[in-house]
């Protein structure tokens, strides 16, 4: 079954979706377009901690989740050259991606056909500089990608000046998410939480994005460009972000479930 479909305002977009569910919107002609709200604010973050590194330094950026891949493209488009590998065991959804949405030659995007865990797994200590965690069964997140130990094998696998950052969906009281936020200020000593305010409000289940770094990150500016975009975040910094979790464990792999999935309407 098709997952990429064409977008009819736009020629050559197509929106990539599973069921009723819109994972990405990607215009090849357009990679500097982000569409989602949550992807844009990804993307401010990576302009706020990674991208200004010296530009002779070759960044390694690791994808957790793929689709229609508009952030790798957005990333090979704002700085060359970086070398991007992205972990999506969907082979099906990759190879449509492929026919219908080719990479650009020379990007240094590689796709591995692996889910999160074996990637990460197989990945040497200390090489990455930016892991994104972006992955979905439909609505919801693979429990196993929110585990203490898939964290433990984040923490091995990025440079100490490295982000991680993760998009994941939740809704007040955010018990689940508050497990992974929990398990993120437990290695690292940074965090940043960002969220819709209706979703903060907890009018409505949405994407809330976390960012974990050694680094102290430019918080203030992360929240003054926050509310130039489309949709503002409300974000958690420092103090207020560590203590978000209230003592929630982290998951484990025993206990691993996926996020709660979206309920009623506001969707």
């Amino acid at each position: 079954m098709d997952r990429l479909h064409p977008d009819p305002e736009h020629p050559g977009a197509f929106w990539v979706r599973f069921g009723p569910t819109g994972q990405s919107w990607v215009d090849p002609a357009r990679p500097d377009f982000l569409a989602f709200e949550y992807v844009q604010h990804i993307a401010m973050l990576l302009d706020h901690t990674v991208l200004d590194a010296p530009p002779e330094r070759r960044l390694r950026v690791v994808h957790i989740g793929g689709a229609g891949m508009s952030l790798p493209r957005w990333i090979a488009w704002r700085r060359p050259h970086t070398a991007q590998v992205v972990c999506e065991p969907d082979a099906e959804l990759t190879e449509e991606v492929r026919r219908k949405l080719p990479l650009p030659p020379r990007s240094g995007i590689k796709v591995r056909d692996v889910d999160g865990r074996a990637g990460l797994a197989a990945m040497p200590d200390e090489w990455a500089d930016v892991v994104i965690v972006d992955a979905f069964d439909g609505a919801q997140v693979p429990g196993e990608l929110a585990t203490a130990e898939a964290l433990d094998h984040l923490r091995r696998v990025v440079r100490d000046e490295a982000v991680v950052i993760y998009n994941v969906t939740d809704r007040a009281p955010f018990d689940w998410g508050k497990r992974l936020a929990g398990g993120l200020a437990e290695r690292w000593p940074h965090l940043m939480i960002g969220m819709e305010p209706v979703v903060a409000k907890g009018k409505r289940f949405g994407n809330v994005v976390m960012a974990a770094s050694v680094a102290r990150p430019d918080a203030k500016g992360v929240e003054r460009e926050s509310l130039k975009l489309t949709i503002g975040y409300r974000w958690l910094t420092g103090r207020d972000a560590r203590a978000w979790p209230g003592g929630a464990l982290p998951l484990t792999d025993a206990t691993a479930e996926p996020s709660p999935g979206p309920l009623g309407r506001g969707w």
